[in-house]
């Protein structure tokens, strides 16, 4: 479990944004290998959750570039 929380938070505290893009990643790996296997997937659900991966990752990506406040 160590590793994962490494990967998933760069501080001490776990993101949410990181672990729910990250679920949402799997599903969409999972997905993506069903339709391989030739299992019919809902191509707007596929696309809906690769989206949500698309935004986590941008969000998560901003927050090392965004300038931080420190309140006083």
């Amino acid at each position: 479990m160590g590793p994962i929380k490494t990967m998933l938070s760069q501080d001490p505290a776990v993101s949410s944004k990181r672990v729910v893009t990250f679920l949402a990643f799997l599903l969409c790996a999972a997905a993506f290998i069903a339709m391989v296997l030739g299992h019919p997937i809902d191509q707007k659900l596929f696309d809906s959750m690769m989206y949500i991966v698309v935004a986590g990752l941008g969000f998560t990506a901003s927050e090392k570039f965004a300038p931080t406040k420190e309140i006083k």
